[in-house]
């Protein structure tokens, strides 16, 4: 693998981590422009020396470095709060998954189907073929794919995080308290993540994987279960 690929985002796999991604480019862009601005009027203003009388008790130039900041701010904050807005939204699920966060593993219910229930506690078997070490679990939850999905998130002890970044999902599972967001996978895949918040001793050993697949798949091993 090209090593530069590593300093770079995970393939997006849902519309919420595209739009992440866009942002992230738009404003790296911003910072790029501003920073390559600067350090030409620093360059010139020290290879000119008397340039800088000409700046003194302008208030052109003082109007200037007021209002262009500003832009730049208005620039930034409306895509940051539309991205906002899209995350908070629930589009009229058609499945729903409770993820409940323990010390230290997470347990599963599918809502639409009352028989559904698992726990999924980080794989040892580090043997097996395509087993990724700490990052496995015994139980994967399984999903279809290009279907609007309602994830509810719990906790029974402290808080904890459910993460997976190639979906643009984080959010919080807190004690007593239920937190939805929704979640949309475009294409079929293994997806792995983990628990972001510092939970306690075994924090770094509570992995997610979610495995999405086609609808008809996802129907056969609703059955299967």
């Amino acid at each position: 693998m090209n090593t530069w690929t590593k300093f770079g985002w995970q393939d997006a796999s849902s519309p919420i981590m595209e739009q992440l991604t866009f942002f992230h480019d738009h404003a790296m862009t911003m910072i790029i422009l501003i920073t390559s601005s600067i350090m030409y009027l620093m360059s010139y203003m020290m290879i000119n020396k008397f340039t800088n009388r000409n700046l003194l008790n302008q208030q052109n130039m003082e109007i200037i470095w007021t209002i262009i900041p500003m832009m730049i701010l208005i620039i930034l904050a409306i895509p940051s709060i539309h991205i906002l807005y899209l995350t908070d939204e629930i589009n009229n699920p058609v499945l729903t998954m409770k993820a409940i966060g323990h010390q230290w593993y997470w347990s599963y219910e599918y809502t639409n189907f009352k028989s559904i229930e698992f726990d999924s506690f980080m794989s040892n078997n580090t043997d097996k073929m395509n087993n990724f070490r700490l990052l496995d679990v015994d139980t994967r939850s399984v999903l279809p794919t290009s279907t609007q999905i309602r994830l509810l998130v719990s906790s029974t002890d402290v808080i904890h995080s459910w993460t997976i970044p190639s979906l643009g999902t984080k959010i919080d599972a807190v004690p007593g308290r239920l937190n939805q967001v929704s979640l949309f996978i475009k294409r079929p895949g293994v997806y792995f993540g983990q628990c972001s918040e510092i939970c306690g001793a075994n924090h770094s050993f509570m992995p997610i994987v979610v495995e999405s697949v086609f609808m008809k798949f996802f129907l056969k091993w609703t059955n299967m279960n």
